[in-house]
């Protein structure tokens, strides 16, 4: 029962903060890296030769949450997914977030004000872990992934315009290495590889699998 209760904790909101403490990046102390800092992470880690389509220049400045429910005994991950009408990212499951906007301090400002546009989470139940590495995608979008706990009292309300829905996912099955595949699609002629962890009938891929893989490299390898 000893271990069963272990193995458990090593889920749990408590444990993921006290894994954090000195790996992630403090929340303030991302103020302007977004910008101006090196994305470590990448959809290009796994297409290197797709590399020089991407202009620095052109970089956008973006930030997500990585929303942890402190739910006991262990935690989960608050997933979106967007609606197929959209014209970009029709359908795919993503983290609440968006681009920066000129009027947002840091990227913790524009975590917290897209999370409640989109899924109507008051910054009073969100409680900020710190900042994941940088992640680039292909579309020249360099995102800042805030790791936070959420309350478990919290239910989501969704503005149809940009969630189609909203849905959880056990921390436990994200952050444990079987469920990390690497598929891959042909896109433009060239066969281009991501992250993907099918969860049920939910296709979590691409730059949001990515940032997970990267939650875990960070704190649960």
């Amino acid at each position: 029962m000893a271990a069963l209760d272990a193995e458990i904790m090593v889920f749990s909101a408590r444990e993921l903060r006290r894994r954090a403490e000195g790996m992630l990046t403090p929340p303030r102390d991302m103020a302007h890296i977004a910008m101006e800092g090196t994305a470590h992470m990448s959809d290009l880690r796994l297409n290197p030769e797709l590399g020089e389509a991407n202009s620095d220049d052109a970089t956008r400045a973006a930030a997500v949450l990585v929303p942890i429910v402190a739910r006991e005994p262990e935690a989960t991950v608050l997933l979106t997914e967007r609606p197929k009408h959209l014209a970009a990212h029709a359908g795919q499951v993503a983290f609440p977030g968006g681009k920066m906007d000129e009027a947002d301090p840091a990227p913790l400002d524009t975590a917290l004000r897209e999370a409640r546009e989109e899924i109507g989470l008051d910054p009073a139940l969100v409680r900020p872990i710190g900042f994941l590495d940088l992640y680039q995608t292909v579309t020249n979008f360099r995102v800042a992934p805030l790791v936070a706990l959420v309350s478990p009292d919290f239910e989501p309300v969704l503005d149809p315009s940009e969630v189609a829905d909203a849905f959880e996912v056990p921390l436990r099955f994200l952050m444990s290495p079987e469920n990390h595949h690497i598929h891959s699609l042909v896109y433009g002629g060239r066969e281009r590889f991501y992250y993907a962890m099918p969860y049920g009938d939910r296709y979590i891929w691409g730059a949001t699998a990515g940032i997970l893989h990267n939650l875990y490299e960070r704190l649960y390898r």
